[in-house]
């Protein structure tokens, strides 16, 4: 099939309108007064008749990376997806909303009253507090439930995410349905930060994208679990630090629940079937289970203070290197006898952060043999060990500090 790129401005679609002062107002009570006329309004539009009607997704920005979006209460739509990405089944997705009333219409069941907000208590404060932004929140699955059961791979719950990038929002709101979306790339290749990403990855396997330019905050958003134990969980980290999360009411001992070299594996090695067979365990959130974030070429994470890499790292034959440096290496390493190519993203966490995706990409689409990645101290705060988490699950090799 041909796929389309089609540009969308977020400052020619129109106004916005809050219905009240208050700084919450974005999450439900908003109008837009669309512009008249022009090419993103009319792209924007295009894009939202086929989330609505067809099987095909499409691809549109966020403020963390890339999404490809789908219906989320049609399985012919949000197959399409996982076709389109070749992603295994098993995997969930992210259900992505405009407003908190078109989440409580999805989460209600024939047992709540009108006067029960469906949304859990304990994620009230942190939609006060992050929504829209890169928080994704583990919600009890209605019964019966709206979504499609391709959504949630078999569980009983599900992520939900109000996204801060208008473009994201105003796509929402005018397909009018609840949006499936993960990061909009091939199965395990790093995620897309740019239309170009997207079009490199799945050119002819989707029609559309919006091309909204590049995205702000360069990782997936951080979910959160407040419902399945008696203790709130961070299932991924992302744009939402751990501090922030515990200066909520309710989320004080918020603690982490993911493992970094664990999550490469596909099959669980807690326990066995009687057979001897590795028992399979369904992921609680995208990005827990299977090895994601990889280049082609073979790549080396050195930890924090663990040096300047010397010839050792490169093994005999890799001619052509790519150096991805941030806060302490010097430029080239002294790499004299290879072939080298550098990208240098800077000491700011947050813009290696918006540059991590790109360089890895940039390096592997110049045929590098090995790529060697300067890692940070993931101490720092949460986006520095939600970069570091995406580099470990790239790399094949890891060189530990001192």
């Amino acid at each position: 099939m041909e796929t389309r790129i089609l540009p969308v401005d977020a400052s020619k679609l129109g106004s916005i309108t809050l219905s009240r002062s208050k700084t919450d107002a974005l999450l439900d009570d908003w109008q837009i007064e669309w512009a008249t006329e022009g090419t993103s309004v009319a792209n924007l539009r295009h894009a939202a008749a086929e989330l609505q009607k067809g099987t095909h997704p499409v691809a549109f920005p966020t403020e963390t990376v890339y999404g490809l979006g789908a219906d989320a209460t049609r399985s012919s739509a949000v197959r399409g997806i996982y076709a389109a990405k070749q992603r295994p089944a098993d995997n969930p997705l992210i259900v992505h909303f405009s407003s908190l009333d078109q989440l409580r219409a999805l989460l209600r069941s024939p047992d709540y009253s009108s006067s029960t907000d469906p949304i859990p208590a304990i994620y009230h404060e942190l939609i006060q507090r992050f929504w829209p932004g890169p928080l994704t929140m583990i919600m009890p699955l209605p019964s019966p439930s709206p979504l499609a059961p391709e959504v949630t791979a078999q569980l009983s719950t599900f992520g939900a995410r109000m996204p801060r990038s208008l473009i994201a929002l105003l796509l929402i709101h005018l397909a009018d349905r609840p949006i499936a979306a993960p990061s909009a790339n091939a199965s395990t290749k790093p995620s897309p930060t740019a239309a170009e990403h997207v079009a490199y990855d799945l050119d002819g396997r989707i029609t559309t994208i919006l091309d909204g330019g590049p995205c702000d905050v360069g990782v997936e958003s951080t979910v959160v679990d407040g419902i399945s134990g008696d203790t709130p969980v961070i299932l991924r980290p992302g744009g939402v630090s751990i501090d922030e999360l515990r200066a909520c009411p309710g989320w004080e001992r918020v603690e982490v629940a993911y493992k970094d070299k664990a999550e490469m594996d596909s099959v669980s090695k807690a326990g066995a079937e009687a057979d001897g067979k590795p028992a399979r365990v369904a992921p609680r959130a995208p990005g827990m289970k299977y090895r994601h974030y990889s280049p082609r070429a073979r790549v080396v994470l050195f930890e924090a203070g663990a040096g300047v890499p010397g010839p050792d790292a490169v093994q005999e034959g890799q001619r052509k290197v790519g150096l991805i440096r941030t806060k302490r290496w010097p430029r080239g390493c002294g790499f004299d006898d290879q072939e080298l190519l550098e990208v240098n993203l800077g000491s700011d966490t947050r813009s290696i952060a918006r540059g991590l995706f790109s360089a890895l990409r940039e390096l592997d689409r110049k045929d590098v043999d090995v790529i060697l990645v300067e890692g940070i101290d993931e101490r720092e705060g949460d986006v520095a060990a939600a970069v570091m988490n995406r580099l470990r699950k790239a790399a094949e090799v890891e060189v530990k500090g001192s």
